[in-house]
């Protein structure tokens, strides 16, 4: 499958984070895109995956597998980039959008096979993730689901720009995000919700990345963004936006950060239990936020499908 229609099928599966059991794929499906930053095509496959395996990246021209772990991110300047934990130079980045749409299905196990350094765009948005996932189906597995709980806030910035995770006095997940950008068609925007799988299909995931027209000649003298264009991504040039088709949503671009934060936030490698906050946080923050939360005792707490479904 060369790319994929933006429609998505949802079966209407019964999910929430507080589900018992883990979950994974019926059956393989894969398709083939354009990386957005390499310009390369590549061929993408998910497989189904045994409980505890988690989502893991397997290179396939390399031969090499990257848990899909937060402690494994190494770039997080344009995207976020994993690699091999013996050999950096093994790498796959973008993972973003394809970990969000996992995350936002409950996904909890599968193995993600690319013979190349970055995920395929697609469109720019989760959809056509989600498309894959609900055309291969999902299913529960016989071991209970993980989580981690947030016991303690924790709080990283960066001048103006600051993320925290905080406590949750009910089970899930509720983010919140506001972002301010001197362009006039972003401006303020700000959005909060908490994250299901209705939620993340109707809020999130159809919401493309973005880019600023006067950046993209300069990420492409440096080696970016080859393979970006106004098929998969928004380009905004001061008061317009370039896409003849314009936006999905007046605030399309609060919801595409929201939506990296779900996938960023992904990589805690169990389901988080907990309200995430930010404003103007990006990649960086979001991965700086979950090796605080680890690195700092008591302010997160591992629990199993069973008490979280008791703190339910």
């Amino acid at each position: 499958m060369d790319g994929l229609p933006t429609a998505m099928v949802f079966d209407g599966a019964s999910w929430d984070a507080a589900s018992t059991l883990q979950r994974t794929l019926k059956a393989p499906i894969g398709c083939v895109g354009i990386g957005v930053h390499t310009g390369r095509r590549v061929r993408l496959r998910l497989v189904p995956a045994a409980s505890g395996h988690g989502v893991v990246f397997r290179r396939t021209d390399l031969g090499l597998d990257i848990p899909a772990r937060f402690d494994r991110v190494v770039d997080t300047r344009l995207c976020t980039v994993l690699a091999h934990e013996s050999d950096r130079s093994a790498r796959v980045g973008t993972v973003e959008h394809l970990m969000a749409a996992l995350s936002g299905s409950g996904v909890d196990n599968v193995l993600v096979e690319i013979d190349g350094p970055e995920l395929p765009i697609l469109d720019g948005s989760a959809n056509p993730y989600v498309f894959l996932i609900d055309c291969a189906g999902i299913a529960e597995q016989d071991a209970p689901r993980q989580a981690s709980e947030v016991s303690r806030t924790v709080r990283v910035s960066d001048g103006a720009a600051w993320a925290e995770l905080r406590p949750l006095p009910v089970h899930g997940l509720e983010l919140a995000m506001s972002i301010a950008f001197t362009a006039p068609i972003i401006g303020q925007q700000a959005l909060s919700l908490r994250l299901t799988p209705d939620s993340f299909r109707r809020e999130l995931a159809a919401s493309r990345t973005f880019a600023m027209a006067a950046d993209v000649e300069r990420l492409r003298e440096g080696g970016l963004a080859l393979g970006g264009s106004l098929d998969n991504a928004v380009v905004v040039d001061g008061a317009k936006v370039l896409n003849p088709a314009g936006l999905r949503r007046p605030d399309e671009f609060v919801r595409h950060k929201l939506l990296d934060a779900v996938g960023d936030l992904a990589l805690a490698g169990a389901a988080l239990h907990g309200r995430f906050v930010a404003s103007r946080s990006g990649h960086t923050l979001n991965n700086r936020l979950l090796h605080a939360l680890f690195a700092e005792p008591g302010a997160a707490r591992e629990i199993g499908a069973g008490a979280l479904s008791e703190a339910a």
